[in-house]
């Protein structure tokens, strides 16, 4: 039996987990700054590298209460070390360096994208390779080919905006606020996706790659000219029309990838994953295709420390562990995490 302790803090959810044999949660506290960041349309990094300095002891202590453990209890301790904002990397690499420093355990450096994956392992424990997994967030819009635990080839990824900053830019220039896929998600359900006509970028025919930035251009534009005009919008429509043209390209590059790349079961991560049209969208076209989707519950789409737990426990049980030098890495690449 292995009791993992997992700290995630790539951004700005300050979280702690303690998960057993990687599918077990004992728990998994997420401390969110939602609320501190709204009025400033977006993440500020200083504010939440703060943030998380006031907020991780608390919550690892609350970690180990519900899950009726103390340190003594631990057989390892598991972070992000990257990718995502320094500042905030940082607090989480220092508090579990600390920590491993001071019970004599293993530690164990999880890369945040990996983290999302496994998000899915703790849904589906027995999930088969290969597999194709959509990695959708704020900062990333990644397809990956996973061969095996630990294993990984990124064979498509956003040549702009990621899918999420898409989402959070275009509620911005619909007054809608932040964060803007849920805002978006619950606006477009009173909406029709036909009604407005906006761009799909599939790119050059055969590329796996994404685009968003002329998406998001469209949607200014359109609030623009109807400005311009003195139209009224309806911004349910245009919130529908916006999350269709979104979803069409992730499912359509999500199948391609499958196809190419002979995996039976397409993976959803990312807080964009917990989006309902992406969900249904994504299980629509793999029932044609004869594949299979999983998605993990919404909870498990965002950040938490949960899933970096299950990532570390498969680096344990072949004994990958860090050393106490190890350093926060901003722009750790996933392609470089084989094992």
């Amino acid at each position: 039996m292995a009791l993992i302790l997992a700290i995630e803090t790539s951004c700005d959810e300050t979280s702690a987990a303690v998960v057993r044999d990687g599918v077990d949660i004992l728990a998994n506290i997420i401390s969110s700054q939602i609320d501190v960041h709204k009025k400033f349309g977006g993440v500020v990094p200083e504010v939440a590298s703060r943030k998380h300095l006031e907020l991780i002891n608390g919550v690892i202590r609350e970690a180990l209460d519900t899950a009726g453990i103390g340190f003594e209890s631990l057989d390892a301790v598991a972070v992000t070390h990257g990718p995502g904002l320094v500042g905030a990397l940082l607090v989480g690499v220092s508090a579990a360096k600390a920590l491993a420093y001071a019970l004599d355990i293993p530690l164990i450096a999880v890369n945040h994208l990996e983290g999302h994956i496994y998000a899915n392992f703790l849904a589906e424990p027995g999930l088969e390779f290969p597999l194709v997994c959509l990695v959708v967030s704020g900062g990333h819009t990644d397809l990956v080919v996973m061969y095996g635990h630990g294993s990984y080839r990124v064979v498509g990824r956003t040549r702009d905006d990621a899918a999420g900053e898409a989402f959070d830019k275009a509620a911005r220039a619909m007054g809608l606020g932040y964060p803007g896929g849920p805002l978006i998600d619950r606006l477009a359900a009173g909406g029709c996706g036909t009604a407005i006509a906006l761009p799909r970028a599939y790119l050059e025919e055969g590329s796996l790659d994404f685009s968003f930035s002329g998406l998001k251009s469209a949607v200014v534009n359109f609030l623009h000219n109807a400005r311009q005009r003195g139209e009224e919008v309806n911004t349910a429509d245009l919130a529908a029309s916006f999350q269709q043209a979104v979803v069409d390209v992730l499912v359509f590059k999500s199948m391609e990838a499958a196809l190419q790349y002979r995996a039976g079961t397409v993976l959803l991560a990312g807080g964009v994953a917990a989006n309902r049209l992406l969900r249904s969208g994504m299980s629509e076209a793999s029932a044609r295709h004869g594949l299979r989707v999983v998605c993990p519950p919404p909870v498990l789409c965002t950040d938490n420390a949960a899933m970096i737990a299950c990532a570390a426990y498969y680096r344990f049980l072949k004994g990958d562990f860090a050393d106490l030098s190890l350093n926060a890495v901003p722009n750790l690449e996933l392609d470089r995490e084989n094992f």
